[in-house]
C-alpha cells in the first residue's frame, strides 16, 4: 500500500539518517559520525572546481545537522516539531536552560499567539440532522384490519420525527467568542423551533463565563449562565443557571456537575439538577487506548436507572470500536450492541441496535463527517421479535460490506492515487535537488570508497557487490506496476567500517548519497555483499535497521 507522505515530511531533512545515527544517539556518536563525513566532503581534499563546489554545498549541510543535533535546546525543538520548529518565530527569545517539555510549552505558547492574529477569519460549525423512520409495518402488521385496503401488500415505511440543529462560533477577541445556533423539531406534523445566542469568555486559565439568551415558538424567551471552573489540578466544576419563561409561568433551573480525575485514565462525575425534572447522578469513566468503561446511577423524578457500558478499541488503521450496555430503570430494561468505523480521513460510520421492554427492537445508524453528525433512529417493532433482531443485527453487516468492496474501496484507493500524483508534483523540485545532491556525493566518495574496498579485500572483509533502493515487484499479480529502484553501492561501502556496515531505524532516502526514487510507495533497501569470500544477500524494509554481515544473509550454494 502506498504511504501518505505529509507536506511537513517532504520539506524537512532528517538529519539523524544524514549523518547515520540513531535517534538516541550520544554526542560522542554524533561526533564520531560528523568528522568522518566532513572527512569525506571536506573542500579542500578536492582539487576540481566542480567538485570542490559539490563537496563545499554537502559539507555545509553535514555541519547544519551537526549543530542542530548537538545543540541540547535545538535539539529538543527538531526532535518534536522538526526542521519548521525551528524556523518558527519568537524562537529568539526562548531561554536556553529549558528542558524539551518546557520547550514543547514555549512552541505552543507561540502557535497560540500565531493563531490569534487569524482569529477573524476562524468559524467551527457543527451541525446534526436526526431522521427518525418508523418501520415497525415490516414485522407488526394489522392485516385483518386492512385487507381491502388498496396497496395494503407492501409495508408502509414513514419518517415519524426530524430534528436539525446547527451551530457557528465566531472569535471576537482573544478570550471571547459569540456562538449563534438553532433547532428545528418535528414530530408526527407537529414542530417547531428555536434560536440561541451565548457569548462566552475565558476568565482565567482556570475558568470561563457564557452568557445565552434564547427564544423558540413552542417555549418563550431563555435567559441562562453557565459557568466552568478548575478547583485543583485534578477537579473541575460546571454550574448552569437558566430561567425559561413560558405562559405557565417562570420556569427555573439549575444543574451543578463536580469531576475529579481519579488516575490518568479515570474520571468520576457527581451531577446535581434541579428543576422540570429533578435527579442526582453519579459515573465513573473510564477511557484507555484500548477500553472505554463508564457506570453511572441516577435517581430522580420521573427517571431512575442503572447503566453499564463497554467499548473495545482495536488498534487497527480503521480505528474500529465495538460496544455494549444495559441500562436499567423504573422505564424498563434496554440492551445496546453496536459497532463503529473509519470509513475515511473524515468520517466514521456506526450502528447499534436497541433491544429493550417495552420499547421494543430499534436499529440505530449514524455517520459523523468533520463536525456533523447525521443520525437515523429505525424503530422496527415494539415487540421482541427474534426476526427483527436478526435482521437489525445482520442487515447493517451486509449492506457495509457490499458498500466497502464496491463503493468505499474503489473511492479511497482513487483518492489515494490522486494525493501521490498531487504529492510527487509538489515533491518534483526536492526529488530533483536530492537527486543532484546524492550524484554529487557518490563522485565525491569514489577515492574513499576505492581505498575502502582495498583496505576490506586485504582482510577477506566486506564488500558490497551491488545494492539497490526503491520500489521492488516481486508479485506476478502486481506486474504491471513499475520497478523503481537506484544503484547504492557506492554510498554504502562507503559506509562500512572495520567490515561492518551499520543502518538505524530511519528512511534511507536521508542517508548520504541517497535520495527517494519513488515518493509516497513502500521502499525496500536490497543487498548482495561478499564476506570471507562468501556472497550473501538481504533485503529490508525503507525504516528498519541493518546491520551485516550476519550468517542468516549467507545464499545457499547448494541448493
Amino acid at each position: 500500500m502506498a504511504t501518505a507522505l505529509s507536506e511537513e515530511e517532504l520539506d524537512n531533512e532528517d538529519y539523524y539518517s544524514l549523518l547515520n545515527v540513531r535517534r538516541e544517539a550520544s554526542s560522542e556518536e554524533l561526533k564520531a559520525a560528523y568528522r568522518r563525513l566532513c572527512m569525506l566532503y571536506h573542500p579542500d581534499k578536492h582539487r576540481d572546481p566542480e567538485l570542490k563546489s559539490q563537496a563545499e554545498q554537502l559539507f555545509n549541510l553535514v555541519h547544519q545537522a551537526y549543530e542542530v543535533l548537538s545543540d541540547p535546546q535545538t535539539r529538543a525543538i527538531y526532535d518534536i516539531y522538526g526542521k519548521r520548529g525551528l524556523e518558527m518565530e519568537g524562537w529568539e527569545v526562548v531561554e536556553r536552560r529549558r528542558t524539551p517539555a518546557e520547550i514543547r510549552e514555549e512552541f505552543e505558547r507561540l502557535q497560540r499567539e500565531r493563531e490569534e492574529r487569524r482569529l477573524q477569519q476562524r468559524t467551527n460549525p457543527k451541525g446534526t440532522i436526526s431522521v427518525g423512520v418508523d418501520a415497525t409495518d415490516l414485522f407488526d402488521r394489522y392485516d385483518e384490519e386492512y385487507e381491502d385496503v388498496s396497496g395494503s401488500g407492501f409495508p408502509q415505511i414513514e419518517i415519524n420525527k426530524m430534528h436539525i440543529s446547527q451551530s457557528i462560533e465566531a472569535p471576537l477577541t482573544a478570550t471571547d467568542t459569540a456562538i449563534l445556533s438553532g433547532s428545528l423539531s418535528t414530530q408526527n406534523g407537529n414542530g417547531g423551533g428555536s434560536v440561541n445566542f451565548a457569548l462566552r469568555r475565558v476568565t482565567s486559565a482556570k475558568g470561563w463565563g457564557e452568557l445565552e439568551f434564547g427564544a423558540g415558538d413552542l417555549q418563550g424567551p431563555l435567559f441562562g449562565l453557565k459557568l466552568f471552573r478548575n478547583l485543583t489540578p485534578r477537579c473541575f466544576v460546571t454550574t448552569n443557571c437558566a430561567l425559561q419563561f413560558s405562559s405557565r409561568g417562570i420556569r427555573p433551573g439549575l444543574t451543578t456537575v463536580l469531576a475529579r480525575n481519579l488516575d490518568k485514565n479515570t474520571v468520576g462525575y457527581l451531577q446535581w439538577r434541579w428543576g422540570i425534572q429533578s435527579a442526582m447522578n453519579t459515573s465513573i469513566v473510564r477511557d484507555t487506548k484500548t477500553s472505554h468503561f463508564t457506570v453511572a446511577l441516577q435517581l430522580g423524578i420521573p427517571h431512575s436507572f442503572a447503566l453499564i457500558s463497554y467499548q473495545h478499541k482495536f488498534q487497527d488503521d480503521d480505528q474500529t470500536r465495538v460496544k455494549g450496555s444495559l441500562k436499567a430503570g423504573f422505564f424498563g430494561t434496554v440492551v445496546e450492541y453496536g459497532a463503529e468505523r473509519k470509513i475515511s480521513r473524515h468520517s466514521v460510520l456506526g450502528a447499534a441496535v436497541s433491544i429493550g421492554v417495552p420499547q421494543g427492537v430499534s436499529l440505530k445508524v449514524k455517520l459523523n463527517r468533520a463536525s456533523q453528525t447525521y443520525f437515523f433512529p429505525i424503530h422496527l417493532t415494539d415487540q421482541l421479535l427474534p426476526s427483527a433482531v436478526f435482521y437489525a443485527t445482520v442487515g447493517p453487516l451486509v449492506v457495509y460490506f457490499a458498500m466497502h468492496r464496491l463503493i468505499i474501496k474503489p473511492y479511497l484507493r482513487a483518492q489515494r492515487e490522486k494525493e501521490l500524483e498531487k504529492q510527487r508534483e509538489s515533491a518534483a523540485t526536492n526529488v530533483l535537488q536530492k537527486k543532484q545532491e546524492a550524484e554529487s556525493a557518490v563522485r565525491l566518495m569514489q577515492e574513499s570508497v576505492r581505498r575502502i574496498i582495498e583496505a576490506e579485500e586485504s582482510r577477506m572483509g566486506l564488500i558490497i557487490v551491488n545494492a539497490w533502493y526503491g520500489k521492488f515487484v516481486n508479485d506476478k499479480s502486481r506486474k504491471s506496476e513499475k520497478v523503481k529502484v537506484i544503484d547504492v553501492t557506492v554510498p554504502l561501502q562507503c559506509l562500512v567500517k572495520d567490515s561492518k556496515l551499520i543502518l538505524t531505524e530511519a528512511s534511507k532516502a536521508g542517508l548520504p548519497g541517497f535520495y527517494d526514487p519513488c515518493v509516497g510507495e513502500d521502499k525496500n533497501l536490497k543487498v548482495l555483499y561478499q564476506f570471507r569470500g562468501v556472497l550473501h544477500q538481504v533485503m529490508v524494509l525503507d525504516s528498519e535497521a541493518l546491520r551485516i554481515p550476519k550468517q542468516s544473509h549467507r545464499i545457499d550454494t547448494d541448493g
